[in-house]
């Protein structure tokens, strides 16, 4: 009976053994490729979801311009893309990047950014 055990142990080890490498390559593709995936979708959602009319957008399809209107409740947002004033309404999925309109920055802090700075 003992020598059954053994030998039942001896079996057991040796599957946990030959399955041992297959659970360890899905746990370093897990992290590996996944978390830093899951982690750059919500970087691109809350920059999604941050804009507002004024902000320079770019799409995915390469259309440059700034935001004229958002509407909220079919998650889309109308382009403003020349000086013509040619407006598309495209969906907030397809943005690529923006760039956000600074109105925070005073004329004063305007021209110490733009004077180099005097050295003693």
């Amino acid at each position: 009976m003992i020598e059954f055990l053994s030998n039942d142990t001896n079996g057991t080890l040796s599957v946990l053994w030959t399955f041992l490498p297959m659970v360890l390559i899905l746990v370093f593709m897990y992290i590996i490729l996944y978390l830093p995936q899951r982690k750059q979708d919500k970087k691109d959602a809350a920059m999604r979801a941050s804009i507002e009319v004024g902000d320079t957008v770019v799409t995915i399809g390469g259309v440059v311009g700034r935001v004229a209107a958002i509407n909220e409740k079919d998650d889309t947002f109308v382009l403003e893309t020349t000086s013509d004033r040619v407006k598309i309404r495209f969906r907030r999925s397809a943005i690529s990047s923006v760039e956000k309109l600074d109105m925070g920055t005073s004329g004063k802090d305007a021209a110490k950014k733009d004077t180099p700075a005097k050295k003693n």
